[in-house]
């Protein structure tokens, strides 16, 4: 999932703890080149200042990023150097004011360098990573601005601040400090070094991932190899085959995670242990793609630059920052819950494994034939499988049917699609978004399917967010990877795809709804551990009875889902969670433990650390491998390092406040309307715990995510 931190600048750098510096409303500085010469120089005269993708071409970014640098650079220095005393509203609120320019083409820049990029976006990327972590340091580090805020934040009590200001006060002073405000000159000097170093390694390791993901589809040469796939799936892989150079071939392409989707259809197992084993080895085949050392590097660094802060290690460092707030506290939730999971995806081992002898297989069920048997074993316990329920999954009437419906019904919502305005690839779809009473609300895109140039998985970002020092409305977008079927046929969809399709517009909503006033606070601007939470409670409508019946028809005959199949589905729903949990966990462990290190502990080998994280975590089970790999696990290289264990975190909220819709009546606008008003709007505008209190009316408790994934209760999480 996710994508998915609200400032794409501060992702793409992998800073910890970012400041979100806002977009301005001030009058664009003069610049050499005419404004209109480069379109963001000025803020977009589109609606809700939608970015001019018709217009935005490679050659503005490099020079976008020069200015925008310059700009919020000057713009800083104007305020360090104020010489009246200093105060909220000339410091705190002026430093929100200032980067206009630069968010700009950041929010532009970053997010298309992960859903279209190219090579002269990529070599951009590389040059810029660290000028821009730079200029974040020369921001964070600037001794005279640094002043101005620890003097604002000394006398925080007597400035009759309201509970929004008095936050961003604290928050603006906590980010510096974490930043190494209160570093000696020589220490900082260390300290860029260290962050300039860290934005190339990441550049690096995210294009090596992306290249080598296009590089690593597995060619097939007979078309009986591919025996279980559909019609249309066999077209698609003759057509990227064509793509590739390959006429006359079939190229399975692979998606980022460890799984690969096709393998619970494909009946030839050795196909299948190739395509299994190309994914595994990702990253670590040597050659010019292996990101084994820049592994390795990162996690010395990282541990280097946390002993430079005062902190014991990275996690330790990341950690005091989310609502987890301490290695203690996630290491103890992933270790309750390690044993059951992996003794529950034994359990679904040992049915499969029955299936594979009862077939006289002669072999032991490997992580290339989970998938298949697990379907073998669905089919068997409940009668289904996942190829009858695609036909009541297509795309258009998941979207508008199923997930833009239930926004309807739970928060008022209304959506006209906008084909006037421009997108950055033929695909994307954009949205304006109502509210009740008919009042705009923002901008939605939706860009689902896979590309080539597009990063594997899906997520959300904002290219324009809430501001509410300028009123402007957000411009959000979701992303996914769903396979392009041959022209003229239709989109049919997994239900995994239909659930994440639900999953990212919870993070759009929280994006949409965003109420606040200062931008550093905006939509998704939450701690990590936290931001997935309302996202997975909007995965709940995907099965809500009135929602499914709404968008699950079959896409020829219009026929709504057989309730039998519905019975079976909703039956199913808990089969393969041993599997989801283990599979999880085991990488969100990994992220721990190479984030738990001293620098003087990083080993020289990344794999055989992996190996032996796994087995002292006791997740090292071999037919279920790391949902990610060290080396293409994407998400720690950016903004989830140390983080990862966030989706479980969250999921326990999500749990909780799934139990509170039921038990409130479940899908109505007055629960809608409560969600809305008590957390989604909020953004990180108040402490996120307290955000999850007001909504839920008390403490989390983890009983119903346990509940959920069928796990035995261990002893409850602190």
């Amino acid at each position: 999932m996710t994508h998915k931190l609200s400032l794409a600048l501060a992702a793409a750098l992998c800073a910890a703890t970012p400041v979100a510096f806002a977009a301005a409303a001030d009058p664009v500085t003069q610049a050499a080149e005419p404004v209109s010469a480069n379109p963001f120089f000025a803020p977009s005269t589109l609606p809700y200042q939608l970015p001019p993708f018709d217009q935005i071409q490679d050659a503005h970014y490099a020079p976008a990023f020069e200015k925008g640098m310059a700009d919020q650079r000057a713009q800083v220095d104007d305020i360090a150097n104020n010489p009246a005393a200093p105060s909220f509203e000339n410091t705190i609120v002026a430093m929100e004011k200032t980067g206009a320019v630069l968010n700009r083409v950041s929010a532009v820049f970053f997010n298309l360098a992960g859903a279209n990029t190219n090579d002269a976006m990529q070599a951009v990327q590389a040059q810029m990573a660290p000028k821009l972590a730079a200029h974040q340091d020369a921001i964070l580090l600037d001794g005279k601005l640094f002043a101005r805020i620890k003097t604002l934040h000394d006398g925080r009590d007597k400035l009759g601040l309201d509970a929004e200001s008095l936050r961003l006060l604290e928050r603006y002073h906590t980010d510096f400090v974490r930043a190494g405000a209160n570093l000696s000159d020589a220490d900082k000097t260390k300290l860029k070094a260290m962050n300039s170093e860290l934005a190339t390694l990441a550049t690096t390791f995210s294009q090596n991932v992306l290249k080598e993901v296009n590089a690593s589809g597995v060619l097939v040469d007979d078309v009986k190899l591919l025996d279980g796939l559909s019609p249309d799936a066999v077209t698609a892989a003759a057509e990227a085959a064509k793509a590739a150079g390959k006429p006359g071939q079939y190229l399975i392409a692979l998606q980022n995670t460890s799984g690969q989707p096709l393998l619970s259809s494909l009946t030839n197992r050795e196909l299948r242990q190739r395509i299994m084993a190309a994914s595994l080895s990702r990253g670590s085949r040597g050659g010019e793609f292996d990101n084994r050392a820049i592994v390795a590097r990162v996690a010395k660094l990282r541990a280097e630059r946390a002993a430079l802060l005062g902190y014991p290690t990275h996690a330790a460092y990341v950690l005091e920052d989310e609502t987890a707030g301490t290695v203690g506290a996630v290491n103890k939730l992933m270790a309750d819950l390690a044993p059951a999971a992996v003794a529950n995806a034994r359990r679904e081992a040992a049915d499969m494994q029955a299936i594979i002898d009862a077939d006289k297989g002669g072999f032991q069920l490997e992580a290339a034939d989970w998938s298949f048997y697990a379907e073998k074993v669905r089919k068997q316990k409940y009668d289904f499988d996942e190829s009858q329920l695609r036909p009541y999954f297509e795309l258009d009437s998941v979207l508008k049917n199923g997930v833009f419906y239930a926004a309807g019904q739970l928060y008022g919502l209304s959506f006209k699609e906008r084909t006037d305005l421009p997108t950055y690839h033929p695909d994307v779809r954009v949205f304006e978004v109502f509210e009740a009473d008919g009042k705009p609300l923002g901008l939605f895109l939706g860009d689902f399917y896979a590309r080539g140039n597009k990063r594997g998985g899906a997520w959300m970002n904002a290219y324009v967010p809430q501001n509410g020092l300028t009123g402007t409305q957000p411009v959000v977008a979701n992303h996914q990877n769903i396979p392009k079927p041959a022209d003229g046929q239709p989109t049919l969809m997994t239900f995994d795809e239909v659930t994440t399709m639900f999953h990212e517009f919870g993070h759009a909503l929280h994006g949409l709804f965003s109420n606040v006033k200062y931008p550093q606070f905006a939509g998704t601007s939450v701690p990590r551990d936290f931001v997935e939470y309302p996202s997975q409670v909007n995965e709940m409508w995907a099965t809500w009875p009135s929602i499914l019946a709404n968008y699950a028809k079959h896409h020829e005959t219009g026929e709504p889902i057989p309730q039998a199949l519905l019975d079976k589905v909703l039956a199913a729903e808990q089969y393969g969670q041993g599997h989801a949990t283990t599979e999880y966990l085991a990488a969100a462990m990994l992220d721990q433990k190479w984030h738990q290190l001293a620098a003087n502990e990083v080993p020289s080998d990344t794999l055989a650390f992996e190996a032996q994280a796994l087995r002292a975590a006791g997740v090292d089970y071999a037919p279920v491998p790391p949902r990610y790999r060290s080396t293409y696990f994407s998400h720690i290289m950016g903004g989830y390092s140390a983080g990862y264990y966030a989706y479980l975190w969250s999921e326990v909220l999500d749990a909780e406040s799934v139990e509170w819709f039921k038990e409130n009546g479940g899908l109505s606008r007055a629960n809608g309307d409560h969600f809305r008003r008590t957390l989604l709007s909020r953004g990180g505008s108040v402490d996120a715990m307290q955000l999850f209190r007001d909504f839920r009316g008390r403490d989390p408790q983890v009983g119903p995510l346990l509940k959920r994934r069928g796990l035995e209760t261990p002893a409850a999480a602190d």
